[in-house]
């Protein structure tokens, strides 16, 4: 049974706002190690159905994975209702995997928008001009 999704270009900012975890694996066929990770990825999606994972083919989607700004694969990025919460470039053992998901599923995401509001506010702070030198 296929429980990993295939993204694209079109279908990639619906997908990872979405309400929930989806995971998403930046491959590409010519990548070794993406070869390797891809049977750990597909069972663990088999374990957590209630989690999307998804899988963009850097190949097949350039633009994409320049825009996110993709320098290395497999990377692994982690979305929990809409925010990015771990992106991480390497083939990862199934046990990093399985940690990774348990840390993402028991997240505070009352707290962690809390976080990035406070973040946000503070980026937008006007700047101070420093004093003059005269």
């Amino acid at each position: 049974m296929m429980t990993t999704i295939n993204l694209t270009a079109d279908t990639f900012q619906d997908t990872v706002t979405g309400e929930g975890i989806t995971l998403v694996d930046w491959w590409a066929g010519w990548c070794g190690p993406c070869m390797q990770f891809a049977p750990v990825y597909e069972a663990a999606s088999e374990r957590h159905p209630d989690i999307t994972f998804a899988k963009i083919d850097t190949e097949a989607e350039q633009e994409l994975s320049a825009a996110v700004q993709i320098t290395s694969i497999p990377t692994l990025m982690a979305f929990r209702d809409g925010v990015l919460l771990y992106a991480q470039p390497g083939a990862l053992p199934a046990e990093a995997l399985d940690q990774i998901i348990g840390q993402v599923r028991d997240l505070d995401m009352e707290q962690v928008r809390r976080e990035i509001d406070a973040q946000e506010a503070q980026a937008q702070a006007p700047e101070v001009p420093e004093a003059s030198q005269n």
